[in-house]
């Protein structure tokens, strides 16, 4: 009898060196596409480079026609992240030495309400500050201008006038409840803010008695809101 041959068909095509040939193999990236590519991004970072300087120079220009018109806009861009001022060259040192704690409020689902103890925000930076010898801009500043930025916007009574006032209030917010969240966790709707103000004394002149310490001022604020946070 005559035995029935079988057939395999290859499962790739291949040319005679046993290389798969030029037709099966990954399209490479057009060379014009890769260019366009490039030349796009670079395009966008000079025009958010540029955006970003106009506005910080409408910013710290002097009033003008132009910086009241666009006011809404440049602050919107500016603040809190790209905030200009002249403390560089004309350095302000601190009077005071302030303690900003926070402490939290959750409602249980029986509907009782828990508060935490206090949580010393100032602490937090000044251990990240001492015996650095590069300290971080946020570990220095962020705490300290955000709330020198809400006195500046809010006064004594604590009641935004301003979107940016809001805006400020909001920011100071969420530090409280990032850093709460970040070292102690659990869970909490509200955030409260505590603020201890102690005026550092002045050095007694030569022949001179020191100046009596003054007493400390301790500050609340209002019980804000904030997104449910659990951990």
């Amino acid at each position: 009898m005559r035995e029935a041959s079988t057939r395999v068909e290859p499962t790739e095509q291949r040319d005679q060196g046993g290389k798969t040939p030029a037709h099966h193999l990954p399209a490479k990236p057009s060379p014009v596409l890769l260019k366009v590519g490039t030349s796009a991004a670079v395009i966008l970072c000079l025009a958010t480079a540029l955006i970003h300087v106009l506005l910080v120079f409408l910013h710290v220009a002097p009033p003008n026609p132009l910086s009241r018109q666009y006011s809404r806009q440049t602050n919107a861009w500016v603040f809190p992240l790209f905030e200009q001022n002249w403390r560089l060259f004309a350095p302000d040192p601190e009077s005071v030495n302030r303690e900003i704690s926070a402490r939290t409020m959750h409602t249980a689902p029986d509907g009782s309400v828990q508060v935490s103890g206090w949580f010393d925000l100032t602490a937090v930076d000044n251990a990240a500050v001492e015996h650095n010898a590069f300290p971080s801009h946020t570990a220095q500043n962020t705490l300290r201008r955000a709330w020198s930025s809400y006195m500046e916007t809010h006064g004594g009574d604590d009641r935004p006038r301003s979107e940016r006032a809001l805006m400020i209030q909001q920011y100071l917010t969420n530090i409280a409840a990032e850093r709460i969240s970040g070292h102690r966790g659990g869970a909490f709707e509200s955030v409260q803010l505590r603020v201890i103000t102690v005026p550092i004394a002045v050095p007694a002149a030569a022949g001179t008695a020191a100046a009596a310490p003054t007493s400390a001022e301790t500050r609340y604020l209002p019980w804000w809101k904030v997104t449910s946070h659990a951990n």
